[in-house]
């Protein structure tokens, strides 16, 4: 077996939540940027721009075209290496507070609220997870849900994905003050959680995977759809990565084996 991870990663995707929405809600962050104790990029999803599909490619680093996962309606598991796989082959925690379209790839096909909704010390991709079905759960409990999961197993690679942003988008549009109020209270809740989290030693990345039209909806190549922040906190790059990149990224913060997820081949600074 591979030796264990060497640094700690969570990766927070804010579902729904377009890049220049963060750039004006997420004042916590953004103050860190300023200071120079956090960076920022501006990224594009990969096309088609909704949820399923991206999440595989955000995990897994191929495009949808290479891992067909194309609609929201394609329910099947994720096939080949993941972030999750890749740290568990390296002897390490992984841990997902998350929706249950994770739980669908990563974990079992199709969800079972009664046997997925708490997963814990399983011998899968995740080790430990809290799933949801409900695009309204409260992004409050899903950070405590993290908060839970990170003292009880302290993981080696953690997702966080909260999607009250998305929900109020679909709702509202993407510039209704709904889905900007949604954004600053997920802006609130990062100020809370991550200086906590970066004590313990955790390298975190904060993006989306798609943005929002003012149509309510999100799907195809225009800015408001695919442009999409990406913070980095404990490090900066030297350029801003694809988002086919964000997998062996991660991999590369934690210290393991890529292995045929694609590299991010640019710099890494630390502090």
């Amino acid at each position: 077996m591979a030796a264990t991870p060497s640094t700690r990663v969570i990766l927070i995707v804010l579902d729904g939540l377009r890049h220049t929405t963060a750039r004006e809600t997420l004042g916590w962050l953004e103050g860190q940027v300023r200071a120079g104790l956090a960076g920022c990029h501006r990224i594009e999803a990969e096309l088609p721009a909704i949820s399923r599909p991206l999440y595989e490619t955000i995990l897994t680093g191929r495009s949808p075209a290479q891992h067909g996962i194309v609609s929201n309606h394609i329910r099947r598991a994720s096939e080949g290496d993941s972030v999750f796989s890749r740290v568990r082959a390296a002897g390490g925690r992984t841990a997902a507070a998350a929706y249950h379209w994770i739980s669908e790839l990563y974990v079992s096909t199709p969800f079972d609220p009664a046997r997925d909704r708490l997963r814990l010390d399983d011998d899968g991709a995740i080790t430990d997870g809290v799933f949801y079905w409900d695009d309204a759960y409260p992004d409050d409990h899903l950070f405590a849900d993290a908060q839970a999961l990170i003292a009880r197993g302290q993981p080696h690679f953690l997702l966080l994905h909260p999607m009250n942003v998305d929900d109020a988008g679909h709702k509202w549009g993407g510039s209704s003050r709904p889905y900007r109020d949604a954004a600053r209270a997920q802006g609130d809740l990062l100020a809370r959680y991550l200086p906590g989290w970066q004590a313990q030693g955790y390298d975190i990345i904060v993006t989306a995977d798609h943005g929002m039209s003012d149509d309510h909806s999100h799907a195809g190549p225009l800015p408001d759809e695919v442009e999409v922040p990406f913070y980095t906190l404990g490090f900066t790059l030297d350029t801003a990565p694809l988002q086919t990149e964000i997998a062996g990224l991660c991999c590369r913060l934690a210290g393991v084996d890529p292995g045929a997820l694609p590299p991010y081949a640019g710099g890494i600074n630390r502090p």
